[in-house]
């Protein structure tokens, strides 16, 4: 009798013996994700060795999509362009869960503490809130002014204390979501922003919210610290008696450069880098730059700025030398540069060639380019240690 009871247990050990001959132990700060828009794909990689480990499968509309991590780093929360937000395993390369929240979703954030998710939406628009562990709905922020008009969600980024801010497009608004009140939730709405708010991002240490405005020139203030001032126009009319070029991409905001006391910041429908000093919010300088930039992207030792361009000269990346605001390298990776991210200490940089189907991996301190990898209309580049970042 005790002859049948050991050969199952030898079955199921030699069985975990073959799941770990698939799946390795590994750490998981070395990996990322690269998005490959057209297969509704992505590419889990590990930037040490500068591999590709696996292809995760079924993610749905990828075509702007962005990425988000637990503060462990091991799952990744892709929130697709058709309303998926899917919760992705990085160490099994298996989906865990995937939800269809909304029409047509923008972006997402996650909270300080990592117990929540929250979606934008510009279809139907508003801010829907999960649970990150299970995808459970936790909230829903309908995005309607006081007339009602629902407007489309940009900007969404976590704050610290468990805060979501976000714009609302339309109606020229700021909103900021507090996950950490009694009653669960709690929004303050800032109204009369300026004209048409099309993205965001929030400064490294959490304090300052600023918005891009597509309407007018100008940008959008709130200080965190200090919210009773309400929000700030800074910048305001920094086009005036200058004839705007068509704008082919709206510029992403989430990529602003912040360089010690100075944030480099695209200029709206130019062919400049603005540059703007934090201590007083005022211009204090412009960069003349190949095209009209899309991505304005800091090394993470704030020494070089790389800016990528929107049509037609996204073949191209510039490089900023920050203390003398030149260019100092001019590189031509190919059609349809998308997106660029750096590893964590910011030796080298990937760079997505969406129309070439491949990524390349360039040395930050020589320009030489080190790698080429192959991937379907790759987009989207991010790496995890994004999910110890504020506003990442």
């Amino acid at each position: 009798m005790r002859r049948y009871l050991i050969l199952p247990l030898l079955i199921a050990l030699f069985s975990l013996a073959g799941c770990a001959a698939t799946l390795p132990q590994r750490g998981t700060g070395d990996l990322g994700v690269v998005i490959e828009r057209a297969t509704g794909s992505i590419q889990v990689v590990g930037t040490t060795n500068r591999t590709r480990l696996g292809q995760i499968t079924g993610l749905g509309d990828l075509s702007h999509a962005s990425v988000n991590y637990s503060r462990d780093e091991r799952y990744a929360y892709v929130f697709g362009r058709d309303g998926g937000l899917t919760k992705v395993d990085l160490l099994e390369m298996r989906i865990v869960k995937r939800v269809i929240q909304s029409g047509n979703s923008i972006g997402g954030a996650i909270s300080q503490d990592g117990r929540f998710v929250a979606a934008s939406n510009y279809t139907p628009g508003g801010v829907r809130i999960f649970n990150a562990e299970t995808l459970d709905l936790v909230a829903d922020i309908p995005s309607a002014d006081r007339a009602g008009k629902s407007s489309k969600v940009v900007g969404l980024v976590d704050a610290p204390g468990n805060r979501f801010v976000f714009s609302l497009f339309e109606a020229g608004e700021i909103w900021v979501a507090d996950m950490s009140a009694p009653s669960g939730l709690a929004v303050t709405k800032f109204e009369h922003i300026g004209k048409d708010p099309y993205d965001a991002m929030i400064t490294a240490d959490g304090r300052y919210y600023l918005a891009g405005l597509f309407g007018e020139d100008g940008l959008a203030l709130l200080d965190m610290w200090n919210m009773e001032a309400g929000v700030k126009r800074v910048l305001n009319g920094y086009g005036k008696g200058e004839q705007q070029l068509p704008v082919y991409k709206m510029p992403h905001l989430e990529g602003w450069a912040a360089t010690g006391n100075e944030l480099l910041v695209p200029a709206v429908g130019r062919h400049e880098v603005l540059v703007i000093g934090m201590n007083n919010w005022k211009e204090v300088g412009r960069i003349p730059v190949h095209g009209q930039p899309v991505f304005v992207v800091a090394r993470p030792d704030n020494r070089q700025v790389w800016v990528n361009f929107a049509l037609p000269h996204n073949d191209t990346v510039q490089v900023i030398d920050v203390p003398s605001r030149t260019i100092i390298k001019t590189l031509k990776p190919g059609k349809a540069v998308l997106h660029m991210e750096f590893t964590p200490r910011g030796e080298q940089v990937w760079i997505s060639v969406r129309d070439e189907d491949r990524v390349e991996v360039y040395d930050t301190g020589t320009f030489a380019k080190i790698k080429e990898l192959p991937a379907s209309k790759p987009s989207g580049i991010f790496f995890t240690p994004r999910a110890h970042r504020t506003g990442l």
